[in-house]
């Protein structure tokens, strides 16, 4: 078996609003879809989001290194089924410039392009793409397999209003915990904590999203202001130029630190690790370039002693909700799990099925071949912007 083409589609996604918060405001996402075709007339898909202010990359320079990277050369080679393509993806990357020692920039694209093929794949063998995850050696002390999954809720920079309506609607529903978009400018962020710990109580998980809003040198004032509504930890507090400073001021905070901008690839983790900088790595598909190295950082963390969560990414569809219920129902041990807000965000989720998670956060785990799921290619059509194909020898 061996690949015979990929298609990539620039896609923009509308969203049903204002998603606003202290790195960014969007009311629509252009994203990366990739179709793969097998030899056997296998298809499968995948996404990727290229954020700028997270590894770096814009749409165009993504476009552009699919449409330059000599892919032949690196995925052109055959296998013998799910285990063998699974050995030829995993150490797969994209060509990186010397001065990005993060080894990250074009993680949409690979984790794109690697989910397609996974797809493809895994449904050529007729498994779920949660068997991938049972099938990489380093996973095996943080496996699983569940029947249902239970996501987190979010509040983001919307109006009191809008605050309160969803704060109400998340405890008549059953959610257990919900992360506070915080930082954002012109926006008292202890009111609005205020505000849903009146409604949602004492005992409901709330952590905070900083986004990068603040520095080391404010955090401790800032934080002191938050403290006694009863955060359960505290993501991405600083800038990426600022992270080591967090290895002394992470033991004043007395709640845990997620990193999410600083963990985008196996270098940035291992940095994290070596300097103390966090207690738990926000783990996202596309930033981090895959579900094979989004695989690896959860062992990583693990055998550090470090925790992680799946986040997502603001304007993802159904094809990257589906690859992440995949990796929720196949890893244990994720503190927090974000995503499946299809219905509630984007306007085109492109699959005929609907992931939106149910009563409580609850959702059922995917058991069908590869992602589980039918791309509605009409809704893709909509969407579209400009597509290429690359074929294969």
């Amino acid at each position: 078996m061996r690949l015979a083409e990929l298609t990539a589609f620039h896609v923009r996604i509308p969203l049903r609003g204002e998603i606003r918060h202290a790195s960014h405001a969007r009311t629509e996402t252009d994203s990366l879809i990739v179709r793969c075709r097998l030899n056997d007339g296998s298809i499968g898909w995948g996404e990727g989001l290229p954020r700028h202010y997270v590894t770096g990359e814009t749409i165009e320079q993504a476009w552009e290194l699919f449409e330059t990277v000599d892919l032949d050369r690196r995925l052109g080679g055959s296998f013998d089924g799910l285990a063998e393509g699974i050995a030829l993806l995993q150490p797969w990357e994209l060509p990186y410039s010397p001065s990005d020692d993060r080894r990250c920039f074009g993680n949409s694209l690979r984790c794109a392009v690697e989910l397609s093929i996974l797809d493809a794949m895994c449904r050529a063998e007729g498994v779920p793409l949660s068997a991938v995850t049972r099938m990489v050696p380093e996973t095996i002390a943080v496996r699983q397999s569940v029947p249902r999954v239970r996501y987190s809720g979010a509040f983001t920079a919307h109006s009191a209003w809008k605050q309160w309506r969803r704060a109400v609607q998340l405890r008549l529903f059953g959610f257990h915990q919900a992360k506070v978009k915080v930082g954002v400018e012109g926006v008292d962020d202890a009111m609005v904590l205020r505000r849903l710990r009146r409604v949602l109580g004492s005992t409901f998980d709330l952590r905070i999203d900083v986004n990068e809003a603040w520095t080391c040198a404010r955090l401790p004032e800032r934080w002191e202001r938050l403290r006694p509504f009863g955060i359960s930890a505290v993501e991405q507090p600083v800038p990426h130029a600022e992270v080591a400073g967090l290895a002394a001021l992470r033991p004043r905070l007395g709640v845990p630190v997620i990193l999410d901008e600083s963990v985008c690839s196996e270098a940035d983790a291992r940095r994290a690790i070596e300097g103390g900088w966090c207690d738990l790595f926000n783990l996202r598909l596309s930033k981090c370039g895959g579900f094979l190295p989004a695989l690896h950082l959860a062992a990583l963390a693990h055998q550090a002693g470090l925790g992680y969560q799946l986040g997502c990414q603001v304007g993802e569809t159904g094809i990257l909700s589906a690859a992440g219920r995949h990796f929720a129902s196949s890893v244990a041990n994720i503190r927090y799990l974000e995503g499946s807000y299809d219905r509630f965000l984007v306007r085109e989720r492109l699959t005929v099925d609907d992931l939106t998670f149910g009563f409580g956060g609850y959702a059922p785990a995917l058991t069908g071949p590869g992602l589980g799921v039918t791309v509605d290619l009409a809704a893709v059509a909509r969407v579209t912007v400009r597509q290429h194909t690359r074929a294969f020898n």
